[in-house]
């Protein structure tokens, strides 16, 4: 829960509700069967593909549900932690994890929930699975090797395959429940019914509705940040796009009166931000927008959150995103900071009023060209904004 409200669900909270969440997953799994050993090995024999089904199910509408929160700006994927995946080590753990589960009928988690209802076998299967922890870790100095072999890193299987997150989901829906057709065919063959696989039922009208939906969903959940990008490529869009926008002089004069309320977001590349800068501003990516913990500090109330870039089309391009997201309090600065330092920073002495508006610009523009390059020097910046990626604690 903590990701998706991570200022109400601290770290304490959040073992409350795993408890809760436990006790009913518990509860579920045990009215479903999956304290039998008998059912659960089904799956190896041919004659049940019920845990096949209700897993796959389970995987399919977690994945879709991640995807959808990320869509809507719920949850921030990256910082979710992902566990890098040693090859070897999962090939051969995956092994003896199926060999244990056919000879001892039960997975870790349906092994407790059998043996809170009393099932001597499951107690037995525990007692085993603790032995083999502690064998595993006292010898683990043996196995190191074949532990960490092949190490892939932090790796998703989307990127593996080089495609698309919803095109992979798509894939991954349609593959489940054409196996569901499929074991339904060996389930019936193994058990000799005669009977069709599906029938126009209700009920299996109503599976097909969902699946076919849930499929769909997959597809059509378009990654906010690809849509973004392409509502933002169209020039007559963003230049008529109604923003708020910030003088050079008026972002002078805040710099001059050090403004607290002023937050400078500066967009251009890390290494252009770390040779110049203007005072206070943080260094920002077009990523850090759709990042939960970057995002609160455009969240802030009462301050102005002034975007600057080189040019203001690109000001503007950023700006509109992030109002897309839901930040309203943005403004960006006219003519971007190409302006501000032909203006500002190296304004022209030499120039000679017209009017007295022009003569009051000029003087303030010299008496500013004179102090702020003073206060870029002595104030620092506060640098890249920082995430803190997050293990999660627990799982089956």
């Amino acid at each position: 829960m903590g990701p998706l409200v991570p200022d109400i669900v601290g770290p304490e909270l959040n073992y409350i509700v795993a408890l809760i969440i436990g006790i009913f997953f518990g509860i579920i799994l045990e009215q479903a069967g999956f304290s039998t050993s008998k059912k659960l090995v089904g799956l190896f024999y041919g004659y049940d593909f019920t845990v096949l089904r209700v897993f796959f199910t389970a995987g399919i509408v977690a994945m879709i549900g991640v995807i959808a929160f990320e869509h809507f700006g719920l949850l921030d994927i990256n910082l979710t932690y992902i566990n890098p995946t040693f090859l070897w080590s999962a090939i051969v753990g995956g092994l003896i994890m199926g060999l244990g589960f056919v000879i001892g009928g039960f997975c870790p988690g349906t092994s407790i929930c059998a043996a809170a209802i009393g099932k001597i076998d499951a107690m037995i299967f525990i007692a085993g699975s603790f032995i083999g922890v502690f064998v595993f870790a006292e010898g683990y100095p043996i196995w190191e090797g074949l532990y960490k072999a092949e190490n892939w890193g932090n790796i998703r299987i989307f990127e593996l395959l080089g495609m698309q997150q919803t095109v992979f989901a798509f894939m991954l829906t349609a593959i489940a429940l054409s196996m569901f057709w499929f074991v339904s065919i060996v389930e019936n063959k193994v058990n000799g019914i005669k009977k069709p696989v599906f029938r126009f039922t209700p009920y299996y009208v109503s599976l097909g509705i969902i699946g076919f939906a849930l499929s769909i969903t997959a597809f059509m959940l378009t990654e906010r940040k690809d849509h973004l990008k392409n509502l933002v490529s169209d020039k007559e869009f963003v230049n008529n796009y109604d923003i708020k926008a910030m003088s050079v002089d008026e972002l002078a004069y805040r710099l001059m009166k050090n403004d607290n309320r002023l937050q400078i977001i500066d967009f251009r590349s890390l290494e252009e931000f770390k040779k110049e800068s203007l005072p206070g501003s943080t260094s920002f990516t077009f990523d850090n927008l759709f990042e939960k913990e970057p995002g609160r500090i455009l969240s802030i109330r009462h301050k102005v959150n002034l975007f600057v870039a080189e040019d203001e089309f690109q000001e503007r391009q950023l700006a509109i995103v992030a109002n897309r997201l839901g930040f309203k309090n943005v403004t960006i600065l006219q003519g971007g900071l190409s302006k501000f330092n032909k203006d500002i920073l190296n304004f022209d002495k030499s120039l000679v009023a017209s009017n007295k508006r022009e003569e009051d610009t000029y003087r303030f523009r010299t008496k500013a060209s004179s102090i702020i390059p003073v206060l870029i020097k002595e104030n620092k910046s506060t640098g890249p904004v920082k995430k803190t990626q997050k293990r999660a604690i627990g799982g089956c």
